[in-house]
């Protein structure tokens, strides 16, 4: 809400003068195409937003435009949301894998894309941010994420519990060696873990900490898995 009791703009986030907004559209991996880059640079010289920022989050946002401009930028751009403030998954980050990368040992951006298809709708206790990274150099930063996935020459690793803010954190390993669909379960089904016994506003990491790596694995992992 503003300060004046009006509701904020469809996917807003009010900036430091008070008085202009930023948005961010949703970008899967920081995956852009022809299309999304003619809408985003139509859009900025019609309503002359002063600023373009790549983020830390491999997305774009666009920043300086007032609450009456949002509505029909949005309308004119033709993209979904990029949550930025939400209790949902912030952003999924990848790097190319096996896509183009003569180092990529695993498919990072094709499984970096697919997990945020299937969970970024979904509400958390807290933001998420994922990490996917096509071999052990980690380019995708997996384990300073909530979430993290390494691919090796035997298959996936999956971290979780990582973070890089004011209180930062090495994730935990979960499980390694596993195929694309067995650590996209795993995934999935730690994520509902976390979002049934973890508290409001609780990110992975202070969840991972207060509940503690073997007991996770107990729950998910198959006796000696």
């Amino acid at each position: 809400m503003t300060d004046t009791g009006t509701p904020e703009p469809r996917g807003a986030i009010l900036q430091r003068d008070k008085q202009t907004y930023a948005i961010v559209p949703r970008t899967p991996c920081g995956m852009l195409s022809p299309d999304i880059l003619d809408a985003i640079s139509r859009a900025a010289r019609k309503y002359s937003i002063p600023i373009i920022k790549i983020t830390s989050g491999q997305r774009l946002a666009l920043v300086g435009m007032t609450a009456e401009q949002v509505e029909p930028i949005w309308e004119d751009l033709s993209m979904d949301v990029g949550r930025a403030v939400e209790l949902c998954v912030h952003y999924v980050q990848a790097c190319p894998g096996t896509a183009v990368c003569r180092l990529g040992l695993q498919d990072s951006l094709g499984l970096g894309i697919e997990i945020e298809q299937k969970l970024a709708e979904q509400p958390f206790p807290a933001k998420v941010k994922f990490g996917v990274s096509g071999c052990p150099m980690c380019c995708g930063e997996s384990y300073l994420r909530d979430v993290g996935l390494v691919g090796t020459k035997r298959g996936w690793t999956v971290i979780v519990g990582g973070n890089s803010g004011g209180h930062p954190r090495i994730g935990d390993v979960l499980a390694e060696d596993l195929t694309r669909e067995a650590a996209l379960d795993l995934v999935q089904r730690f994520m509902e873990l976390y979002r049934e016994n973890s508290g409001k506003r609780l990110r992975v990491s202070r969840y991972v900490d207060k509940t503690g790596i073997e007991a996770i694995r107990a729950a998910l992992l198959p006796a000696g898995g």
